[in-house]
């Protein structure tokens, strides 16, 4: 029994966040003969909300993300000071109670191991309660913690479920409302109608710090639902997090060659650099595993996958250095005011990670809405390629 003495299995996999879930789904429907363990503290999927675009994952992965999800819109909307916009794109909302639900059914029973991991190797786990998991291979998914050797911003953000007494009205999602007081940076709120009466508020932030204090922002939540005449009558699930941004860095520190552990997720790098997000990453990496399950180099080709995927993250962490060190922090909302004048194409594109050159040169070309001088300045003496 795993606590007690020494328990084996082909794939262990440490973390039961957003990356490692969809890892022990994706092998459990592809590679049923291997034993998979996963290895978590806490609920499966924690207490989170993932939202993305349709176009953030190719039709051929969507098998895996398509029993997960819990809402799903036509369209979302963005407001600013100067320009509002409806885009008629595919927006769609899992839950981490509907990945735990999922994980739960597909592993067999005592294969989700509660306990968390003192130690982790290329071949075995150590857990808190005692007692050693070896594995073929160990896949460390556990999450980025804090990033000491990348220069970074962050997004930060509180979300809160509030139940609205007639009904909030909001029948898109409004990825970014930034027609509220700009304050610690680049601010917005981001709504998602989960029903009539249900609505998830999050009042986010591109700050310079992590630093998040909740009663100011939760009171800010609650002025913004006074303003738009909400009659709140009950406030349920409360979501926290801070993102990094990353401006610079470089990929050898944060993954050097000599660990032989396999990485997946935010701690592998993989996530988008101007945004933070992970899930167009962790769906690509997830639905990979079961082919790549069979290599004897598993970590390697892990890595390989991780240096790739930075590498092309090279465009957005430049536009990063450009946010945080050209931008003065109350202009910030006019960078993605500007951005959200483009083609929804190329909107969609920068979202999935997969921006053109032709997108590329549309983003920067213009009456750039940051000095060049500044802009220039900023890129100046950091290590962003």
């Amino acid at each position: 029994m795993v606590g007690q003495n020494n328990d084996r299995c082909d794939i262990a996999i440490v973390g039961g966040g957003l990356a490692g879930g969809l890892a022990a789904l994706a092998l459990a429907a592809k590679r049923p003969d291997l034993d998979v363990r996963l290895v978590e503290p806490g609920p499966v999927g924690g207490n989170h909300i993932w939202s993305f675009f349709d176009s953030d994952i190719a039709k051929s992965d969507r098998w895996l993300v398509a029993p997960l999800v819990r809402h799903h819109w036509l369209r979302y909307d963005v407001r600013f000071p100067a320009h509002t916009r409806s885009l008629r794109m595919g927006y769609k909302s899992i839950t981490g109670e509907a990945l735990a639900e999922a994980v739960e059914a597909a592993l067999p029973a005592g294969h989700v191991i509660a306990d968390k991991a003192k130690h982790v190797a290329p071949d075995h786990v150590l857990l808190s309660r005692g007692g050693r998991l070896s594995a073929k291979h160990v896949i460390d998914a556990r999450g980025a913690g804090r990033f000491p050797t990348l220069t970074s911003g962050w997004q930060k953000f509180v979300g809160q479920a509030l139940t609205v007494k007639g009904g909030h009205g909001i029948v898109h999602p409004v990825v970014m409302d930034a027609t509220v007081d700009q304050l610690d940076g680049y601010r917005f709120v981001y709504l998602l109608p989960l029903d009539d009466r249900t609505i998830f508020v999050e009042d986010t932030y591109y700050s310079d710090d992590s630093d998040l204090d909740l009663p100011v922002v939760r009171e800010r939540i609650a002025a913004y639902a006074a303003a738009q005449g909400w009659d709140v009558t009950a406030t349920g699930r409360e979501e926290t997090g801070a993102l990094a941004v990353v401006i610079a860095g470089d990929f050898e520190r944060l993954w050097p060659s000599s660990d032989r552990t396999a990485r997946i997720g935010a701690r592998a790098g993989a996530f988008h650099a101007m945004t933070g997000y992970s899930l167009p990453d962790a769906v690509r990496t997830a639905t990979a595993l079961p082919a790549l399950a069979a290599s004897a180099d598993l970590a390697e080709r892990l890595r390989d996958r991780a240096a790739a995927s930075w590498r092309r993250q090279r465009f957005y962490r430049m536009l990063g250095a450009m946010l945080f060190r050209a931008a003065n922090p109350g202009e910030r909302f006019r960078i993605f005011q500007r951005f959200y004048r483009l083609a929804p194409g190329l909107i969609a594109r920068f979202y999935a990670g997969r921006s053109t050159g032709a997108d590329k040169l549309r983003i920067l070309s213009g009456k750039p809405p940051v000095s060049v001088r500044r802009a220039i300045a900023a890129l100046s003496g950091l290590d962003w390629k």
